[in-house]
């Protein structure tokens, strides 16, 4: 990741003395890193893999920080904002087993590995047969609970399997209209301060096209109040002049599922931007008042 920020900021990839000159690491381990025997939601939420890194730029020993999209809450710390968002890799969720290649065909009471409300309740909702088992650890780990029979298939981001070289592991792909995957998965997220965020190295780093996806898709977070507490999955896209969107949330057990689908015709506007973020807000707070308690754990 370092080396593809570096990148974008003009330093020669393969040349390591560059690429440390222009973006110097600094590793922080988070308390969502840390913990590993529990899900999210019951040691504090996604904020716990941002805390200590947005203490450590709010004192200014770092000047930014680089985030899975998908694990930035809906709201940040005051005085700061995510700067930029650069093109994104393929949001879609993995399945990968022991065999079957698609969820589908996973035999009656199969045990699924995930830590996802999100993965748990979409699965649950197609297949309620299904022994979902919290999985939780970094690709490595997940992938050697598999082999080592711990569950007989496991969703991954596609994204972080591709970024690591691990994509041929992958049985399979999920539909990510019918089944969204989270708001913003498959997308980094630059996070710095908010004096900062105008500075000329932010603006290369930026894509538009992922930048209005993403404005969309955590339009709809915001709106439904979305935490690890609550199922919701997002995906947007542009075809053309227009952006679409789908959002969906869940009862965490998958019985009810409240979907949402809408388009903007950005070409037309003179804001692409806020109509990106007014199209989720709108399609989040409409399945919000189709779920109500109903998609909160």
């Amino acid at each position: 990741m370092q080396r593809r920020i570096a990148a974008l900021l003009g330093a020669d990839p393969a040349n390591p003395a560059e690429v440390e000159a222009v973006a110097p690491l600094i590793v922080i381990t988070t308390t969502g890193d840390r913990v590993q025997d529990r899900r999210l939601l019951e040691i504090g939420g996604k904020g716990l893999f941002t805390k200590e890194i947005e203490e450590a730029m709010l004192e200014g020993r770092i000047d930014c920080a680089i985030h899975s999209m998908k694990d930035m809450p809906a709201l940040l710390p005051e005085g700061l904002c995510i700067a930029a968002v650069p093109e994104r890799e393929d949001p879609r969720d993995a399945f990968l087993s022991r065999g079957p290649e698609r969820l589908e065909d996973l035999p009656q009471g199969a045990r699924l590995g995930t830590a996802s409300l999100r993965r748990q309740a979409q699965c649950l909702h197609r297949r309620p047969d299904l022994d979902v088992q919290m999985l939780r650890g970094n690709v490595d780990t997940r992938l050697a609970k598999l082999a080592a029979g711990e569950a007989d298939a496991i969703l991954l981001a596609y994204a972080g399997l591709r970024r690591l070289g691990l994509d041929g592991e992958v049985k399979s792909l999920i539909d990510p209209v019918e089944s969204p995957p989270a708001p913003g998965q498959g997308a980094l997220a630059v996070e710095t301060r908010e004096a900062d965020r105008d500075k000329p190295w932010v603006a290369g780093l930026v894509c538009e096209t992922t930048t209005l996806c993403v404005a969309a898709e955590r339009g709809a977070l915001t709106a439904l109040e979305g935490s690890c507490k609550t199922p919701v999955g997002a995906h947007a896209w542009l075809s053309g002049g227009t952006l679409n969107l789908v959002v969906e949330a869940l009862s965490p057990g998958g019985t009810a599922r409240f979907r949402h689908v809408g388009a903007s015709e950005l070409s037309q506007l003179s804001d692409p931007m806020a109509s990106a973020r007014d199209l989720g807000a709108s399609l989040g707070a409409a399945v919000k008042a189709d779920g109500g308690d109903a998609i909160v754990l």
